[in-house]
């Protein structure tokens, strides 16, 4: 008996509670949800895509699911400062997998913008949930996001109407909190009607000392020349797995930029597909993980290119330490038709023992003959001739290995736009490299 059959037992005997306590189009494809993980089952590592993290294992534990919704008894507002301050956000808050609503941001969002409650607005104002709401995020595809569609009950709804551009960062703050080890199942639905624009920023915390399994499914979609950044840090702790699926589909002459960075983590498994349906859509994605100890990272991409006049950029890297496991596997995919496409892949790694273990395969899928791809990926040690060289002008060595990480990362850091959030990352990294990243300076919620 696999891991999965717990999970079917579980839907098969609370079913009606996990709908009372949500609604919408939350339920309507609560169902078949249900009949296509049964069907699947958990992917093992002989399916391409997850051949780096055994999911079997992830799934494995009898955590417990606040199903009947009671509530944490917290204000994060007053409790929680997050590590990344001074960026004037919008701050909002998801405690494990609800929408925080018991106060909101004193700051205005432009008119016709919503920042919600995914079962509230499902419930309240369905015709902006119904046509979206899992039309990318297929439950047939991919065993995961089946299992998050049959048990998430809410959510965060980011709407922004056509030609309203957001000045203020959308920060939310997803904080795991539990008094027993707890699987929980976000939801995330980003909506920009054409010539939108919006910033979101998600910073993930683990409050307490507990197991913790996170599904999270996002779907992003980006209308006609309309603009998305969407930034993701992870800073939790070991015992903590988080299990990401990220669809994005682009419209024409749309703009996406999507940074993940994993700072401190237990398990971390993301996959991001992006398809590109429009003609002249853009996307850059880049992504960096710090791992040490025992901690795994593995990253799935793929960029769909289906029209013509499209470019993709892609830059991952990762700096492993320890005993700890890194794994990337991405690839672009240039469809029929989809000519003058222009993409370009790199994963670049370093390895400071010999125990650490990285996996790295770039791939190019093309069926269209007037593009210009590339791709290439590196695994290597720091340069000894560089530690030489600093340690011969005073610098102790352990001090110059960081330093030589610190700017090794420092190319996917200096991408983000927003200048608050990349000086305090350099400032985050620098510390996790010194081993000082416990938890977050000001936080209240674990004293």
């Amino acid at each position: 008996m696999g891991s999965e059959q717990q999970y079917i037992d579980l839907y098969s005997q609370c079913r009606q509670m996990i709908m009372q306590h949500s609604g919408g189009a939350l339920n309507n494809v609560r169902d078949l949800a249900f009949e296509n993980f049964k069907q699947m089952k958990f992917p093992n590592r002989r399916v391409e895509r997850y051949k780096y993290t055994d999911m079997q294992a992830v799934f494995a534990p009898d955590l417990g699911l606040n199903l009947n919704r009671l509530e944490i008894p917290t204000n994060p507002y007053d409790a929680f400062k997050c590590d990344v301050p001074n960026l004037s956000t919008s701050l909002y808050f998801v405690v494990n997998d609800a929408f925080f609503d018991k106060a909101l941001p004193k700051s205005h969002l432009p008119q016709g913008v919503i920042v919600d409650s995914l079962r509230k607005v499902a419930s309240e104002q369905p015709s902006i949930i119904d046509k979206h709401y899992g039309r990318l995020a297929n439950s047939k595809e991919d065993a995961v996001t089946a299992l998050n569609t049959m048990l998430a009950q809410d959510g965060l709804l980011v709407y922004v109407p056509k030609g309203v551009v957001v000045d203020r960062t959308i920060q939310v703050i997803n904080i795991l909190r539990s008094d027993v080890d707890l699987m929980v199942n976000r939801r995330v639905l980003v909506i920009l009607e054409d010539h939108a624009e919006v910033k979101l920023l998600f910073c993930d915390h683990a409050a307490d000392d507990r197991l913790f399994l996170a599904t999270e499914v996002v779907e992003a979609f980006v209308g006609n020349n309309a603009s998305l950044e969407l930034y993701t840090l992870e800073e939790t702790h070991n015992k903590n797995c988080r299990v990401c699926n990220t669809y994005i589909e682009q419209q024409a002459g749309s703009n996406v930029k999507h940074n993940v960075i994993t700072l401190h983590n237990g398990l971390t498994r993301n996959l991001t597909n992006i398809s590109l349906a429009g003609e002249g859509a853009e996307c850059q994605l880049y992504g960096c993980a710090i791992s040490d100890k025992h901690q795994h990272v593995d990253n799935n991409t793929l960029i769909d290119h289906q029209a013509a006049h499209c470019t993709s950029h892609e830059r991952y890297k990762y700096v492993l330490d320890g005993q700890s496991t890194g794994a990337f596997a991405g690839r672009v995919l240039v469809r029929h038709g989809a000519q003058q496409t222009e993409s370009a892949m790199t994963n670049q790694n370093l390895c400071s023992t010999k125990e650490c273990r990285m996996y790295t395969q770039p791939m190019l899928e093309i069926y269209a003959d007037d593009v210009k791809c590339s791709h290439g990926s590196t695994v290597g040690q720091i340069n000894d001739a560089a530690l030489f060289y600093m340690q011969q002008r005073g610098i102790s060595l352990k001090e110059a290995r960081m330093l030589l990480q610190t700017a090794f990362v420092n190319e996917v850091i200096d991408q983000m736009h927003l200048e608050p959030l990349r000086d305090r990352l350099h400032y985050l990294v620098d510390k996790r490299f010194r081993g000082e990243l416990n938890k977050c300076e000001g936080c209240k919620l674990c004293k």
